[in-house]
C-alpha cells in the first residue's frame, strides 16, 4: 500500500473497504484506529468488539473474517496479529518504516502530505485581542501564544489561515480616557511612554468618576461626543489606539506573531443597525425592560438569563459587536471556520452567542461556518493566586520576557561560557522566549497552570530548553560527521532499520502524523508537544544505544537517516508550536 503521511487514517479506510468485501454492515462498522501499545504493535483496531457485540456475534470471529478480507498489500507492510475478544493489531515491518522515513524527507512534504478535510478552507483565528490605551501583562500571554499555534496547525493542515487581532478599541473606558487626558495629561511622562501614561490617565479618570457624580456624567458626555464623531475626541482616540498597537507589536515581535488585520470593536461601530433590524425581524430579539434581547428557553441556564445585545439606554455591547464580527467573517472572509480563543471566564458569553448565531443564520439562510471557542485557564503563582509582581502589581508582558531572556542568558553561560557574549545572547533570546511560549503549550490548556521559572528554563523535563538542546545536538553530530542532513546520496545507503532503539525511534516518526492531527482536531496543542518530548527521549535512548559513527556504510547511512528525520520532524514540530530553534546551544 503507499506509504502515506497518516498510516492510521489509512488503515482505517482499508478495514472499512475489508468490511464490505468481508459481508458486514460496512455503513455501521467503525474501525476505531488508535495508536497502540508499543508492546503490541504500531496501531490497533479496536470497532470489532462494539460491532460484534450489537449484533450478538463473535468478536474474534467477525475480527479474523475482517484480516482475512484485507488487501494482500496490508500483510506485505504490516504484521498482522488479533489479540484477546477482538483487538486486531498491526505492527509496521521494517521496510515500510525505511520507505515512510524516505518518502517524507522535507517539511514541504510534510506538510504537502499531511493535508486533511480542511484543505482548501478558510479559518479566522481571532486571538491575543488585548485593549488598547492599556499595556499587555502577563494574562494576555495564554491568547497570543495558544491562538498562533492553531494558526500554525490549521495551516500545515491544508486550511487558508486569516488571523484577526480584535482589540478593544470601543467602550466606556474611553470617555473616562479622554476627560482625564485633557485635565491631567503630564507632557513628559507621556513623551517617554505614553502607554504606561494613558495607562495612568484612565486610572485618574476611574476614580474620579467613581468619587464625584458630576466628574461621571462629564465622562459620558466625551464618550458620547466620541461616538458622534465630535473631531478632537476622535482624534485623541486614534493618538491612543495608534500607540497602543505600536507599543504591542515588539511584543508580538518576539514571539513570532503576525497578524493579517487588526479589526477591533471600532471597526463593527456602524454595523450594529442591522444585527438589531435581522434579529428583531426573525423574531430572535425581543425587548424586556427597555433592552433588545435574546433568550434561549431550550437551554436549561439561558432560558432565563438574557443575551443583551442593546442596553435600555440605547448603547451597543459585546453581544452585538460579536455578531457582527461573526457575520463580517462569515460574508466577507468567506469563513468555513471561526476561532475565538479567550480565558475561561468568557465560556458563557461564547456559548450565548454561538447560540443566537445559529438561530440567526438559519433563519436567514446564511451559509454557517464551523464555530470553536478555545477556552483556555489561568496563569497562577505556587499558591495558585494571579500571577503578580512583588508589589502586588500585575506583571508587564513585555517585562516577564526581558526576564525569561535573562535568565536563559545565565544558563547558556553558565554552560557555554566559551561561546562568544553575542551568540550567548542570541541563544538565550530564542531559549527564553521559546521556554515562556512551550511552557504554555505543553500545558492542557482548560488547566490553570504554575508558572515557575525554575522548571521552565531547564534542561530537564518537557521543557523548551530539553527539546532545543536535542534539536542542537543532532546538529552537532552532522557538524562533526561532515555531513548534511537530509543529503540523498547518504540516505539512498540507508538500510530498514534493525536495533530495538533504531525500531522504536522509527515507529516514533511516523506517529507524528497522528499527533498533528490530534493536536488540530481538538485545537489543543499540548498533544503536539507531548509527542515531540516522547520523540526527544527516543532519540536520546537510540544515541545512547547505537553509535552513529560507525565503519560499516549501510548501518552509518540508517542512523544518519534516523538522525536526519528526527530533526526534520523536532525543527518542524516546535515550528508548528510558534518556536525558533537553533543549531548550537
Amino acid at each position: 500500500m503507499p506509504v502515506t503521511f497518516n498510516l492510521g487514517e489509512a488503515l482505517d479506510s482499508l478495514l472499512k473497504a475489508a468490511a464490505t468485501s468481508a459481508g458486514l454492515e460496512a455503513a455501521a462498522f467503525v474501525p476505531d484506529v488508535r495508536i497502540a501499545d508499543p508492546r503490541h504493535g504500531d496501531f490497533q483496531a479496536n470497532g470489532v468488539l462494539g460491532y460484534a457485540k450489537a449484533r450478538r456475534l463473535n468478536p474474534r470471529a467477525v475480527a479474523e473474517q475482517l484480516v482475512a478480507a484485507l488487501p494482500a498489500e496490508v500483510a506485505a507492510d504490516y504484521t498482522v496479529a488479533i489479540a484477546g475478544p477482538g483487538f486486531i493489531n498491526f505492527t509496521l515491518k521494517p521496510a515500510t518504516l525505511l520507505a515512510w522515513l524516505r518518502a517524507h524527507d522535507s517539511a514541504a512534504h510534510l506538510r504537502a502530505n499531511a493535508a486533511t478535510a480542511r484543505h482548501g478552507q478558510t479559518w479566522v483565528v481571532d486571538y491575543s485581542s488585548p485593549n488598547t490605551a492599556k499595556q499587555m501583562h502577563v494574562g494576555h500571554l495564554r491568547s497570543a501564544v495558544i491562538g498562533e499555534a492553531i494558526c500554525r496547525l490549521l495551516e500545515f493542515s491544508g486550511a487558508k489561515v486569516i488571523r484577526d487581532n480584535h482589540v478593544g478599541d470601543w467602550g466606556t473606558q474611553f470617555g473616562k480616557l479622554i476627560w482625564a487626558y485633557r485635565r491631567h495629561l503630564d507632557a513628559a511622562a507621556f513623551a517617554a511612554d505614553p502607554l504606561e501614561e494613558f495607562e495612568r490617565l484612565y486610572q485618574v479618570g476611574n476614580a474620579a468618576a467613581d468619587a464625584d457624580p458630576a466628574v461621571l456624567e462629564q465622562a459620558r458626555q466625551e464618550l458620547v461626543k466620541l461616538q458622534a464623531g465630535d473631531p478632537e475626541n476622535l482624534a485623541v482616540w486614534k493618538h491612543i489606539n495608534a500607540v497602543s498597537l505600536a507599543a504591542f507589536q515588539p511584543i508580538y515581535d518576539r514571539l513570532g506573531i503576525r497578524f493579517d488585520h487588526t479589526l477591533g470593536e471600532s471597526f463593527y461601530n456602524d454595523q450594529v443597525e442591522r444585527i438589531y433590524r435581522e434579529l428583531a425581524a426573525t423574531g430572535l430579539a425581543q425587548e424586556s425592560q427597555g433592552a433588545l434581547v435574546v433568550f434561549h428557553p431550550e437551554h436549561p441556564r439561558f432560558k432565563t438569563q438574557p443575551f443583551i445585545m442593546r442596553k435600555a439606554d440605547g448603547a451597543s455591547n459585546y453581544a452585538t459587536t460579536d455578531l457582527a464580527t461573526a457575520l463580517y467573517r462569515a460574508e466577507y472572509f468567506h469563513a468555513d471556520g471561526i476561532v475565538v480563543v479567550t480565558d475561561f471566564r468568557q465560556a458563557d458569553h461564547f456559548e450565548q452567542l454561538y447560540l443566537t448565531v445559529r438561530k440567526w443564520f438559519a433563519a436567514r439562510s446564511y451559509r454557517l461556518p464551523e464555530l470553536h471557542h478555545v477556552t483556555f485557564g489561568a496563569v497562577t503563582d505556587a499558591d495558585g493566586k494571579a500571577l503578580r509582581t512583588r508589589d502586588g502589581g500585575t506583571i508587564k508582558l513585555k517585562e516577564l520576557l526581558a526576564e525569561a531572556e535573562a535568565r536563559a542568558y545565565a544558563l547558556v553561560s553558565e554552560r557555554s561560557a566559551e561561546l562568544p557574549e553575542a551568540e550567548r545572547r542570541a541563544i538565550a533570546a530564542v531559549v527564553g522566549v521559546g521556554s515562556v511560549q512551550y511552557a504554555d503549550l505543553a500545558q492542557n490548556r482548560s488547566s490553570d497552570y504554575v508558572f515557575a521559572w525554575d522548571k521552565m528554563i531547564s534542561l530537564e523535563g518537557n521543557t523548551a530548553a530539553y527539546l532545543l538542546y536535542a534539536v542542537a545536538r543532532i546538529h552537532s553530530i552532522f557538524r562533526k560527521l561532515d555531513a548534511v542532513p537530509g543529503e540523498a546520496a547518504t540516505e539512498a545507503a540507508g538500510t530498514p532499520p534493525e536495533t530495538p532503539a533504531e525500531l522504536a525511534l522509527a515507529r516514533k516518526l511516523v506517529k507524528f502524523a497522528d499527533a498533528l492531527r490530534l493536536a488540530t482536531d481538538t485545537l489543543r496543542p499540548h498533544f503536539l508537544c507531548l509527542y515531540l518530548y516522547e520523540l526527544a527521549g527516543d532519540y536520546s535512548a537510540f544515541y545512547a544505544a547505537d553509535k552513529v559513527a560507525v565503519d560499516d556504510p549501510a548501518v552509518r547511512a540508517r542512523r544518519l537517516l534516523l538522525c536526519a528525520r528526527t530533526l526534520l520532524v523536532m525543527e518542524t514540530g516546535l515550528g508548528l508550536l510558534g518556536l525558533r530553534t537553533l543549531t548550537r546551544m
